[in-house]
């Protein structure tokens, strides 16, 4: 642990415990997150809106201001659970959709309205009867060219 002088009071300050704030909360990382099942989720969802249930009815009778600083981040911890949920389901989605015909037009490539739109390969290379007909009639033109020495 470093230790350092704060010039004003001329003593010591101790650099681990220097910007903690009194009323830390805990708060949810999406990294800690991200591996957890549905379940688990869904658990952890009820808890913290059980949580927020109980910091608003605090506010409302007027408990101090950390506990109500406390309802920001946990109404940040229940948008980050959303978040994983919400990946995690559009995940098992692509994975269910992978080698079927049609996927959802929400999971589709998005590009652009004339990429979306344009002719397949196979579509663009169709030929119709009379043009397929005129192609096998024609031969190609031979040419003869004089070689240069």
């Amino acid at each position: 642990q470093e230790t350092s002088v704060d010039l004003k009071a001329h003593r010591p300050i101790n650099q681990a415990h220097r910007y903690t704030h009194p009323f830390k909360m805990t708060r949810v990382k999406a990294k800690d997150i991200t591996g957890k099942s549905k379940e688990e989720l869904t658990k952890q969802l009820e808890e913290l809106k059980q949580e927020i249930a109980t910091l608003r009815v605090q506010k409302v009778a007027g408990e101090s201001a950390s506990k109500i600083s406390k309802i920001r981040e946990t109404r940040k911890s229940i948008r980050r659970v959303h978040t994983v949920m919400g990946i995690n389901r559009r995940v098992a989605l692509k994975k269910h959709f992978l080698n079927s015909k049609w996927i959802p037009v929400d999971m589709r490539v998005k590009k652009t309205r004339a990429l979306r739109q344009a002719l397949t390969k196979r579509q663009k290379n169709l030929k119709t009867r009379k043009e397929a007909r005129r192609l096998q009639r024609t031969r190609p033109l031979v040419y003869a060219v004089k070689q240069r020495v």
